[in-house]
């Protein structure tokens, strides 16, 4: 029966009676034929594979340093066990030690009972060296798990770096570069085939840094401009300041402080103009949007406009207004009124000055075209001519009538007016009219066109 139970596990078992004297040993049964085989001692100089020898150092360093060592019970006295005498007691115990190789050996001994009387104890031992392998493999596996974990681990990194790290860094660095640089454009990389966050942000980036170039050479652009304008009339005034004491007659004298009076109206005119040009996009950011009915501020500018006749040509404005329909908020619009009615102004008297000095006329037409609020305003003037209609909202730019003396518009009105319209989401553009007959020039137009808001 013993035999039987140590067969499969290859287990030791040792059978001792009341006063802990051995009985039987399993390393003495062997049936007929069989032939006993004991371990030798090692050899001092047995040479190892280097995987062996890291195994062991590997098993030694993880091994506990407090075992105690195994020793076989001289003569059969289990009396040398703490565990078999706690089985004799009825209790079973088990106990872990170390031969001198190092080797785990595992002791457990139960009592063997009959009717609560210990009669002896059954002890069994795990072979030397049979738990080491065990433990040894468990290792090895955790070891191939760890390190499969740690090269996914790798991996991850690198993907996540090459993905994630490496465009924010690189997006950084050219953020650090346009920050330094002055001189020249810097490129920012371009993700935008990316459809993730890093994508959308390289686009923020990107339009951000082509809005900040384009503001930059606005301003030193219109700082040239404001420059060259600037010295003309200065030019002109320090000629007159220059040569008025050198006049004999008063007639000479007359005519030098009208020019100094009309250079000094002109550099007035120029600096207000300069002035609103430059605050005109700060006004607007600080300043909230409020609903603007362009019906009723387009027909209050109007019947200014009809009312002022001083110093002006005298214009016959017509005012056309498309009825509302179902909508019945289709002419408002979210934006500042003073500076849309300034939209307005600044068409109405440009076209004013280009109209004929007798017959002149204005027509003004109000529409909805979808979400569109559209305000049209023509004149039957001589046009615009064909090269000069993107010309003319460009800063400083003028064109003006025959017969208009000249520094009478600082050329910022159109410039002003496309501003304000784009800032509130809209367009501003010039046409000319054509007879469809004759084919002749019958006047200018400008179409304002701004989104449609809602009622307040």
């Amino acid at each position: 029966m013993l035999r039987r139970l140590i067969s499969p596990t290859h287990t030791r078992a040792r059978l001792f009676d009341a006063d802990a004297n051995l009985l039987l040993d399993s390393r003495h049964l062997y049936s007929r034929g069989q032939v006993l085989r004991y371990d030798l001692p090692p050899i001092e100089n047995e040479s190892q594979t280097w995987s062996e020898w890291f195994a062991g150092l590997f098993n030694r360093l993880l091994q506990p340093g407090n075992l105690p060592i195994y020793k076989e019970a001289p003569g059969g006295d289990g009396s040398i066990y703490p565990e078999v005498m706690n089985a004799l007691t009825g209790v079973r115990g088990a106990v872990v030690r170390i031969t001198d190789r190092g080797e785990l050996i595992v002791s457990v001994a139960v009592p063997v009972q009959r009717f609560r009387a210990v009669l002896g104890v059954l002890l069994l031992s795990t072979q030397a060296g049979d738990i080491d392998k065990i433990v040894h493999a468990e290792r090895l596996a955790i070891m191939r798990v760890f390190g499969v974990a740690t090269l996914v681990n790798i991996l991850l990194s690198l993907l996540l770096s090459s993905t994630i790290a490496n465009p924010l860094r690189r997006l950084s660095a050219a953020a650090i570069r346009v920050r330094r640089g002055a001189k020249q454009r810097e490129e920012i990389p371009d993700f935008s085939y990316r459809q993730d966050e890093i994508g959308n942000l390289s686009i923020a980036v990107r339009d951000m840094t082509n809005a900040l170039y384009d503001r930059i050479d606005a301003i030193e652009s219109f700082a040239a401009d404001v420059s060259h304008e600037l010295k003309n009339p200065l030019t002109s005034l320090r000629s007159a300041v220059e040569t008025l004491p050198l006049a004999k007659s008063e007639e000479s004298k007359q005519r030098l402080t009208e020019i100094i009076f009309h250079d000094v109206r002109r550099l007035d005119r120029l600096i207000s103009d300069i002035s609103d040009a430059s605050r005109l996009d700060a006004e607007l950011a600080r300043s909230d949007s409020a609903p603007v009915d362009i019906e009723t501020l387009l027909g209050n500018l109007v019947d200014i406009s009809k009312q002022i006749r001083s110093g002006r040509k005298p214009v016959e404005i017509d005012l056309k207004i498309d009825a509302k329909g179902t909508h019945k908020a289709a002419y408002f619009v979210n934006g500042h009124d003073l500076r849309l009615g300034q939209i307005i102004t600044n068409l109405i008297e440009n076209a004013r000055s280009f109209v004929p000095k007798t017959g002149g006329r204005l027509a003004i037409h109000l529409s909805r075209i979808k979400d569109r609020v559209v305000v049209t305003v023509e004149d039957n003037g001589p046009g615009i001519q064909a090269e000069n209609i993107d010309r003319i909202f460009e800063r400083f730019y003028t064109d003006r009538p025959d017969g208009e003396s000249f520094g009478q518009n600082s050329g910022l009105g159109l410039s002003i007016s496309r501003q304000i319209a784009e800032a509130h989401g809209g367009s501003l553009k010039a046409e000319n009219m054509v007879d469809a007959k004759t084919g002749d020039l019958t006047g200018a137009r400008f179409v304002l066109s701004l989104p449609a808001g809602e009622t307040a």
